[in-house]
C-alpha cells in the first residue's frame, strides 16, 4: 500500500508540473508530495525541457534540496506576484478547502499561496475528506511568550491540543523559531469560523486551514487522476495540461 500510494503522490506531482511553462517564477511547498514535484522540476531543467524557471521555496529544507539540485531560486521581495505554487495537503474537503501544515511550513506556505495566481495542491486520494479535521489535527503555529493561554484559548473552543515535538522529544520549532500546537477538533462544521477567532489571537502567528485558496486540486488514486477546479467543483480524468 505505501508504494502504491508513493506512486499516486507522484502522478499528481507529474500533472501539476505539465502546467510549470518557461519563464515561469513559482512556489514550491514543503512535504512528501511536493517533494516529487521538486524533483520532477528539477529532471526537466536539466533535460532542457524548462527553461528560465525561478522557484520561491516555502521553506529552508526545500530551499537547501532546490539548490542541491540546480533550482534556481528567488524570493517574495524579487518577484511578488508568482505564476502559480505547486504544494501539498493534509486534507481536502469537497469546497477544496485544505489543512496544512503537518510539516511545519504553513507560514511561508500560506504567504506563497496567497502571492499566487494559481494555487495548485497535489495529493493523493487518502487526502480528500468529507470535512476538515476528520483525519488530522489542525497545526496552529504560536510564539512561544504566548504559548499556555493560546493552549487554554483553543482547549475553550473544543479541541484536544498537543504540542509538536520531534522524535527526540525536543520540541519542535518552525522555520521562524515559533511552535506548532496540533489541535484535535474532529469533523468541524464551520472551518471559516474557527480560522475567524484563531485570527484574531494576537499569539497565533498563523493556522493551517487554508480557506478558498486553493484554485486546482489534482488527486491520484486508483482510479486514476482527477482534477478539481475552484470555479466548477469539475473532476476530469482525461483533461490536458493548458
Amino acid at each position: 500500500m505505501a508504494t502504491e500510494v508513493t506512486e499516486y503522490k507522484q502522478q499528481a506531482a507529474q500533472r501539476a508540473v505539465n502546467y510549470v511553462k518557461n519563464d515561469m517564477v513559482i512556489g514550491l511547498g514543503h512535504g512528501s508530495t511536493a517533494h516529487f514535484a521538486l524533483l520532477e522540476i528539477a529532471s526537466r531543467i536539466r533535460e532542457g525541457r524548462l527553461k528560465n524557471i525561478l522557484v520561491v521555496p516555502c521553506s529552508l529544507e526545500v530551499e537547501r534540496q532546490a539548490q542541491q539540485r540546480g533550482i534556481p531560486l528567488t524570493t517574495l521581495n524579487e518577484h511578488p506576484a508568482l505564476d502559480l505554487t505547486i504544494d501539498g495537503a493534509d486534507e481536502i474537503d469537497p469546497d477544496l478547502n485544505l489543512i496544512k501544515g503537518g510539516g511545519g511550513a504553513l507560514l511561508r506556505e500560506k504567504i506563497v499561496a496567497q502571492a499566487s495566481r494559481r494555487e495548485i495542491i497535489i495529493a493523493d486520494t487518502s487526502k480528500l475528506s468529507p470535512r476538515l479535521g476528520t483525519r488530522w489535527a489542525l497545526p496552529v503555529e504560536v510564539v512561544p511568550f504566548g504559548l499556555r493561554p493560546e493552549i487554554q484559548f483553543i482547549q475553550s473552543l473544543g479541541a484536544q491540543v498537543t504540542l509538536r515535538k520531534n522524535a527526540d522529544g525536543t520540541l519542535f520549532k518552525t522555520d521562524q523559531g515559533n511552535y506548532i500546537l496540533d489541535c484535535h477538533f474532529g469533523p468541524m462544521k464551520d472551518p471559516a469560523t474557527i480560522a475567524h477567532l484563531l485570527e484574531k489571537r494576537a499569539a497565533v502567528v498563523e493556522h493551517g486551514l487554508f480557506i478558498g485558496i486553493a484554485t486546482d486540486v489534482i488527486v491520484a488514486g486508483p482510479e486514476g487522476i482527477q482534477h478539481l477546479r475552484r470555479k466548477t467543483g469539475a473532476r476530469s480524468t482525461t483533461e490536458s495540461p493548458e
